[in-house]
């Protein structure tokens, strides 16, 4: 018997209607823009470990620095109008949003059809990873640079404290950075200089290379870093570490790493620890620091040039430590209608308009290793 069509299509299931109403495609956007953040957020650490604010209305944003007051004693029958010295002193950093960053790719629909909602979420979560990644660099590259500056404070008789460097090891060789006793001592060393600044130990946090993060583990038997209860557990999950004197650690590829980001490979050096690479590494590990001479292009903070990272080789820092401005912050925009007609697809795209600075230099700590803390390619900016 022939198939009789009642010209309404009430049967057909669209799997991209929400309760079989509406837009057929409506549940492909939204399951897209929850991949994005979901993508950007599991690989963006930095964004909650420093000061962040919305910007509106403008193209920088003020972030006011109050130093350090004195206390005198009063005499009698004198009018109280402010101390004499003219303290509190104050002083202001800007911060710029940079030009829009952004991420895409082009959906053909046979394709999405034929690899039904997969192919939106694997390309959403990689959109996500790669605006989460510049978001971290940026930021961490500013962490460095405030670990190398004076305080924006320049009173007379008014000095405040400004970053600090601190050397693992001792020897002039690049490897010293993989020495755990070595890292262990860099932060106590770290954690002493926060205290003797007078930064806050709330919200103190480091993050280190990754094979850096697992020699510390690998030596949780020894240097009383993970409960003695938990050990068994903490190894093999590789989250061993949790804290080193108050500061909380993280392990990240994004950080300032001897000029690259978050590892190196080659023959030891002054500048190149000496891990052997583990072969098929692909081009996105151990890309270089992007010189911002050869990088201008939409970028409107100072960030530092790939030479200024020679020995950098960790981060400690706390929250007031960097700042980052947010225009707009993670979104995600999908083409319709005629352009996806003409085109038969979307371009799905990821942005965002942020610009990061450091703050406090006082609450930034660089480690370095294979040269002396501000000598050669570590001084200040």
């Amino acid at each position: 018997m022939a198939h009789q069509s009642t010209g309404n299509n009430t049967s057909l299931t669209r799997q991209g209607q929400s309760n079989s109403t509406g837009d057929a495609r409506a549940l492909y956007l939204k399951l897209f823009s929850g991949e994005m953040f979901k993508g950007f957020e599991h690989n963006a650490i930095a964004r909650d470990l420093v000061m962040k604010r919305t910007l509106k209305n403008g193209k920088s944003l003020q972030f006011i620095y109050t130093g350090h007051t004195t206390a005198e004693f009063h005499v009698p029958g004198r009018s109280i109008l402010g101390n004499s010295d003219g303290a509190p002193p104050v002083a202001e950093k800007t911060i710029t949003v940079d030009d829009l960053l952004i991420s895409s790719a082009f959906v053909y629909e046979l394709d999405e059809t034929l690899a039904h909602y997969e192919l939106r979420g694997e390309i959403s979560k990689k959109i996500g990873y790669a605006l989460a990644q510049k978001y971290d660099r940026l930021v961490f590259r500013s962490i460095a640079r405030g670990a190398r500056a004076a305080s924006p404070i320049t009173k007379t008789n008014f000095v405040e404290p400004g970053g600090t460097q601190i050397r693992v090891g001792t020897n002039n060789q690049a490897s010293d950075a993989y020495v755990s006793a070595s890292l262990i001592n860099a932060f106590y060393d770290a954690a002493a200089a926060l205290d003797e600044k007078g930064v806050s130990t709330e919200g103190r946090v480091g993050v280190l290379n990754p094979r850096q993060y697992y020699e510390l583990i690998q030596a949780v038997g020894s240097n009383g870093l993970v409960n003695r209860d938990e050990q068994g557990d903490s190894l093999q999950k590789g989250n061993g570490i949790i804290e080193i004197a108050g500061i909380k650690i993280y392990k990240s590829m994004n950080i300032p790493f001897f000029s690259s980001y978050g590892t190196k490979y080659g023959s030891a050096s002054a500048t190149n620890p000496g891990i052997t690479s583990p072969q098929n590494v692909g081009s996105f590990v151990g890309e270089t620091v992007e010189d911002a001479a050869n990088d201008v292009t939409g970028i409107n903070n100072e960030y530092g040039e790939e030479t200024e990272f020679a020995n950098s080789c960790g981060l400690i820092f706390q929250k007031e430590g960097a700042g980052v401005v947010e225009a707009i912050g993670p979104q995600v925009q999908v083409t319709s209608g005629d352009v996806s007609v003409v085109y038969q697809g979307d371009v799905i795209l990821g942005r965002l308009a942020m610009g990061a600075d450091y703050l406090n230099p006082a609450a930034c700590v660089e480690l370095v290793a294979g040269a002396a803390a501000g000598s050669s390619g570590n001084a200040a900016f």
